[in-house]
Parts: C-alpha cells; sequence; structure tokens
C-alpha cells in the first residue's frame, strides 16, 4: 500500500471518528452545526476519491510511456544496422557479379579460376558475417509475387510457370530481423492471353 492510500485511510477514520463522538447529540437531534459538518465530510471523501482516481489514472500512464519506451529501446537495438547493412548490400551484388561473370570461363586460365575461388570465398565470408546479425537473403524464384516483398521490373510470359510468379530475379532483396531492408527487383510471369 502506497504512502498516499494510507494517509487517506488515515484521514477517512478520523473524519469515522469525529462523526461519531459528538457527545450530548443523540441519535435523530441535529444541530446545524453537525449538518455543516456532515457536507463538509462529504465534499473531503468526494476529493479524496477524486485524487485516489487521478493517482490511479496517473500509474497507470507512467506504465504505458515505460512500456512503449521499452519498445522503442527494443527496436532500436533490433534494426540499428539497418544503414549499414544497406550500405553493404551493393558490395554484396558486386562480389556476386564478380562470380557469375567468370562462370562459364573455366578454360579461360588458371588466373580467372584462383580470382573466381577468391571472390567466392570473399562473397561467403561476407554473407556468413550478414546472417550473424539476421541478414536474410530474399531470392524468391518460383514463389507468387508479394508486393510487400518483391519488386516487379517486368512481366514476361511464362508457359511453364504460374501467372503472378517470380520467373527471374533481377536483384535480391534482404531482410533484417524479419523487416525488409531492401525489396527483391523480379521477373513476373503475366497470365496466358
Amino acid at each position: 500500500m502506497s504512502a498516499d492510500e494510507n494517509r487517506n485511510e488515515q484521514v477517512e477514520e478520523e473524519l469515522k471518528g469525529a462523526a461519531g463522538e459528538n457527545p450530548g447529540v443523540e441519535e435523530g437531534e441535529a444541530t446545524a452545526g453537525s449538518a455543516g459538518e456532515e457536507s463538509e465530510v462529504a465534499v473531503l471523501k468526494a476529493q479524496v476519491q477524486e485524487f485516489q482516481d487521478q493517482m490511479l489514472r496517473s500509474q497507470a500512464e507512467m506504465q504505458n510511456v515505460r512500456r512503449r519506451a521499452e519498445i522503442d529501446v527494443e527496436k532500436a537495438h533490433k534494426y540499428a544496422l539497418e544503414k549499414f547493412v544497406k550500405e553493404l548490400l551493393p558490395v554484396v551484388d558486386s562480389l556476386e557479379k564478380a562470380v557469375e561473370s567468370t562462370a562459364g570461363s573455366e578454360d579461360a586460365g588458371e588466373l580467372v579460376a584462383s580470382i573466381r575461388e577468391g571472390v567466392e570465398m570473399t562473397l561467403g565470408l561476407l554473407m556468413s558475417s550478414l546472417k550473424k546479425f539476421n541478414v536474410e537473403q530474399l531470392d524468391p524464384v518460383g514463389e507468387p509475387f508479394d508486393p510487400q516483398c518483391h519488386e516487379a521490373m517486368s512481366m514476361v510470359p511464362a508457359p511453364g510457370a504460374e501467372p503472378n510468379s517470380v520467373v527471374a530475379v533481377v536483384q535480391k532483396g534482404y531482410l533484417l530481423n524479419e523487416r525488409l531492408v531492401r525489396p527483391a527487383m523480379v521477373v513476373v510471369a503475366k497470365a496466358a492471353d
């Protein structure tokens, strides 16, 4: 019980005691002074009740403010890396393009093969580092088109694919702690005419 509630109870007990200690006044007899005291007691009780209600509302508001602040701090910790991740994504894209560009050149020579191997290892290290910080790659080939996660670059007729499904990915998308950092740029299958 709080100090305010203790004081309120003490005041109420004193008021009750004062109302009960009226020597010389029998039941049924009322004096002008006691009627004024009773109305004053009623006013004071109403004020006490009003102050208690205000205190409860203030406590509830403080709990709400604390809860909102905790949620804001949690989100700040969870998504603090978002700008940093956005800056790293072009590096990932460049490394992926370097690996793709050397894909068909196994016979081009030992130098190209070693460069490709080095780029693949660097890309692997970068992706594993991103994964440690809950960065996930979106590669939605074959999935239905989702405007929340995908950005349609074009629609093409694709006889083997379902209409409105992703048939190719132009640029992969990324999530940070289940929140979209960059949508995947995709090519969507067009419905047959």
